[in-house]
């Protein structure tokens, strides 16, 4: 095949007619790339093979007239990685944000995903990457529901409306039989009514809008929080019923009194040790503290208050059945999906695969001899 070059590019009509969207499919793959986390089988960026990425963050103000300067979301970042096992491929989501997005007709975030091969270097496929890192962030609160909640869980709370928890959901259904009750949360009661529409019509299960956070979070069995970074968003423990699973993909904040009262399982504690070499090295930890999900668990590790990360769980751990999760159908769980960029590549090799098999996509020529 070498030295010719022709790799494959898919649009997001391509993603779709492959089937990015099958998020049963997608919880199954991002269970496996949980074994592999917990194995060890895999890379991310930085000298501790853990860093989420690198982030270019815009200056609050500039001398030069065409550089960008900050705003909410702005940002890019590069997250690449390599997953073992039966995918052996590297890859590198490239990420770039901004919420003025919306005023132009745009998602807040448009993403787009590289697969590399993992020897030369020789790009495999160029894809549409808003539905793949979508359907991957949804499919991992989908592997904790199945190896955390309780089986016979009835109500499930929605926290935040918006297309990543709509992503969550889905992936979250195809997990649970016994689901009767969702209650829908958002700041805006008109988003929280459409999502529960939504869900009535795709599920056929009562389901109800609120802009009370109270409302969402009591008597829910099971919580998904994907709110909005630009809403901070606080529970507090009383809320939290017995035997309840929180599955969180988005910052909150609660009180102490749940977090040191609850079993916490975290994504990967690697990821989460990397993270907090980071707060160190800005400087400025608390701050940092503050823009990333894990942030409250932090403070409370540094205080004395919780377990080392050393000591504590993560989900691969729980997968492969070297720790427990849920221990009892009483215990109030807690797990903390931070997003790495091991699950946008096996969701996207799988992806790529299939669209190989049913002829998707359109082959591009890197060369057909290099020049140099």
């Amino acid at each position: 095949m070498y030295p010719k070059i022709d790799f494959l590019y898919l649009s997001e009509p391509d993603m779709i007619a492959a089937g990015v969207n099958d998020a049963a499919r997608c919880v199954s793959v991002c269970e496996e790339t949980f074994s592999l986390l917990g194995k060890g089988d895999y890379l991310m960026g930085g000298p501790n093979h853990n860093n989420h990425g690198m982030n270019i963050v815009f200056p609050k103000e500039t001398r030069f007239p065409n550089m960008p300067v900050a705003g909410p979301d702005r940002r890019f970042a590069a997250m690449p990685g390599y997953l073992g096992g039966r995918f052996d491929v590297c890859g590198n989501k490239w990420y770039g944000s901004n919420h003025a997005n919306a005023e132009k007709g745009l998602p807040r975030s448009i993403l787009t995903m590289m697969l590399n091969d993992k020897d030369t270097g020789a790009p495999l496929a160029l894809m549409s990457a808003n539905l793949l890192s979508a359907a991957r962030t949804g499919a991992v609160p989908g592997v904790a529901a199945k190896h955390l909640a309780n089986s016979e869980s009835k109500t499930v709370s929605v926290i935040g409306c918006g297309p990543i928890n709509k992503a969550c959901f889905t992936a979250i259904m195809t997990q649970l039989g016994a689901v009767q009750n969702v209650v829908c949360f958002d700041v805006f009661l008109d988003k929280a009514n459409e999502f529960a529409r939504w869900v009535e019509e795709k599920y056929d299960i009562k389901a109800v809008g609120v802009d009370e956070a109270e409302a969402a979070f009591r008597d829910a069995d099971i919580v998904t929080v994907a709110a909005s970074r630009l809403k901070p968003l606080y529970f507090k423990d009383e809320w939290i019923k017995e035997g309840a699973t929180l599955l969180v993909s988005g910052p909150f904040n609660t009180d102490e009194s749940f977090l040191t009262n609850c079993t916490i399982v975290f994504d990967h504690t690697p990821l989460q040790e990397a993270y907090v070499e980071d707060a160190i090295a800005s400087g400025n930890k608390d701050a940092y503290y503050s823009g990333v999900i894990g942030g409250p668990f932090y403070r409370l590790i540094d205080a004395g208050k919780l377990p080392s990360l050393k000591d504590s769980t993560g989900l691969g751990d729980v997968v492969n059945g070297v720790k427990p999760g849920r221990k009892s159908a009483k215990d109030r769980i807690i797990f903390i999906a931070c997003g790495m960029a091991v699950f946008d590549i096996s969701w996207g090799f799988e992806t790529y695969k299939n669209a190989q098999q049913k002829a998707i996509g359109q082959s591009l020529n890197l060369w057909d001899k290099p020049s140099m």
